[in-house]
């Protein structure tokens, strides 16, 4: 009689579960021996794992910095300078309680592709594949906004040559520092972020100097455009509602960092340690970056002004702080924050260049997308995957065809809607988790590595608003007279192609939808246990700290 072989699981694969009752001498894996496939595990991580503290702050603050927050602010203050301000304000709570529901769950599981893979173990794995496809969509989009841009910008010097010369470079540029190393890539990030930062502060510094008389006019300006025009843009109640409405919607594409600091968290060195310090400066960069910013813009520039850009194409120089130094006749600063705006478009490009090939690469983990694009070069890159991004955003040869302008607004729509559903999704899959663990008896202050007070509120804040607005945040097509297919279908049309993708996996692959009883809380909580003791085991083996590590462990 022919016996049957015991069934050998490797570590990757085994699940208590589907072992069942098989006893622990059939496996045949001893104790020696899975400790060594744990280190080996390990050691490989180790070695995928780039990117150090300090990159992983800068990286995050490049991720959710671009250009937007210094040219496409522009539209919002359309809206008023109190409208605006309010809209991203609000908005910035729902931001900030994303970012609480991944500090716990990415915390607990630094996983590659992070958000995406969670959502497919916590819900269902067509949600997964759907806010995987979404954020690649939204990421690529990203990319084709930053280097549309660039001849929006440049063209305040007179620049009339072909935008697909600029275009190009900066595509090149992204293929370059993306292709080949991750910590290539945080070091470039380390370095332009840095240069983004000090901007964004010496424009708050420049909104104060100048408003209390510190220009060539003496004129203290002071709040006068929060009185004429206004604080608001709109006579009546309704318009004001469609004001605010604006306004959030140019937060929700400008605001970010959540979902960047979830996706480096893959490729973070000590994750459980480096992940959470990222997190927890969101609020920070939040209050003096974006909402310091709306206040900035509304203080500057009044919202009838008619160089703002509103998508016709106006005026290409479009940032509201190059407005403001030309109407207060400031020689050689306008070019001197232009040229630094292009390092910020270089810095966002480069980073959602980043996200863009590791949501597509996670996709490919999973089954979900082509298996070539799982391949890694000797440095842990996904290569094919940042070569895939870089083909797709060639789409930003568009601008070639129409005004630059009309297209980035096409971009920002999309974008917008893009960005919303991902936070739906990251917000719904923390409730599920949060349940999870209320239905398993699970206690959170225990189990979780770090834990936020604000929850289970902050999931549902965020996600109640972020579901609202994806569908508000396209409302104006529908007014009379406002009718238009393509600003209907870059305002919606990726929510309806997110959609078909999950159906579609759900109805093929015939997915499950995880019960909270039935959720997965324990699969790789050893090897991150293990990967936590050894980048703790290296730090007691290292020598006393200099004052130069404590400076840097203080600011990282």
């Amino acid at each position: 009689m022919e016996i049957e072989a015991p069934k050998i699981y490797e570590m990757e694969d085994y699940d208590p579960k589907a072992a069942g009752s098989v006893d622990q001498a059939e496996i045949h894996i001893s104790e020696t021996e899975e400790g060594d496939i744990m280190r080996a595990k390990v050691l490989d991580s180790v070695n995928h794992r780039k990117l150090n503290a300090r990159q992983i702050q800068l990286s995050s603050i490049a991720g959710a910095i671009g250009a937007a927050l210094f040219v496409a602010i522009g539209s919002g203050v359309t809206a008023g300078p109190v409208a605006l301000l309010i809209g991203f304000i609000f908005w910035a709570t729902v931001v900030y309680s994303v970012a609480q529901c991944q500090l716990e769950i990415v915390s607990l599981f630094p996983l590659d592709g992070s958000f995406i893979r969670l959502a497919s173990r916590m819900v269902d794995p067509a949600l997964g594949t759907m806010v995987g496809y979404n954020h690649f969509f939204a990421q690529t989009s990203f990319v084709i906004f930053e280097a549309t841009v660039i001849n929006t910008l440049v063209s305040y010097w007179g620049y009339s040559e072909s935008p697909a010369i600029l275009i190009s470079v900066s595509l090149l540029l992204y293929l370059a520092i993306n292709v080949y190393r991750a910590d290539l890539f945080g070091e470039a990030e380390f370095w332009l972020a840095l240069g983004k930062v000090l901007l964004a502060i010496g424009l708050i510094l420049y909104t104060f100097i100048t408003m209390v008389g510190g220009n060539p006019l003496k004129d203290r300006f002071g709040f006068r455009y929060w009185k004429d025009p206004g604080p608001w843009a709109g006579d009546s109640p309704s318009t004001r509602l469609e004001s605010f409405i604006n306004a959030v919607n140019t937060a929700g594409f400008c605001m970010g960092g959540p979902e960047y600091i979830s996706m480096i968290a893959g490729e973070a060195s000590d994750p459980r340690k480096t992940v959470p310090r990222a997190f927890k400066t969101i609020m920070a960069r939040l209050v003096v970056f974006f909402i310091g910013g709306a206040l900035c813009v509304g203080i500057l520039v009044p919202y009838n002004d008619p160089t703002l850009v509103t998508g016709d194409g106006t005026y290409a120089g479009g940032s509201p702080y190059v407005i403001s130094m030309n109407r207060l006749k400031i020689p050689v600063l306008p070019s001197i924050v232009t040229a630094a705006l292009l390092t910020c478009i270089v810095s966002g490009g480069n980073a959602y260049t980043f996200n863009a090939s590791r949501s597509l690469h996670a996709l490919a983990l999973d089954g979900k997308a082509p298996a070539a694009l799982r391949r890694l070069n000797k440095n842990g890159v996904p290569y094919l995957a940042v070569i895939v991004v870089m083909l797709l955003s060639c789409l930003a040869y568009l601008a070639l065809g129409s005004t630059s302008a009309m297209v980035l607004n096409w971009i920002l729509n999309f974008c917008t809607a893009a960005t919303m559903l991902n936070w739906c999704v990251m917000a719904f899959t923390y409730v599920r988790f949060y349940s999870a663990m209320k239905a398993q008896n699970i206690d959170r202050k225990e189990f979780l590595p770090v834990y936020s007070k604000l929850q289970p509120f902050a999931g549902y804040w965020a996600l109640f608003w972020a579901c609202l607005f994806i569908w508000l945040q396209g409302y104006s097509v529908f007014l009379k007279g406002n009718w238009n297919v393509a600003t209907f279908i870059f305002n919606y049309g990726i929510i309806a192609l997110a959609g078909a993708i999950g159906l579609f996996f759900k109805i093929y692959q015939r997915t499950p939808f995880h019960r909270s009883k039935d959720v997965d809380l324990y699969s790789d909580l050893d090897f991150f246990d293990a990967l936590d003791q050894h980048y703790q085991q290296k730090k007691d083996d290292l020598p006393p700290a200099t004052v130069k590590d404590k400076i840097m462990a203080k600011l990282f």
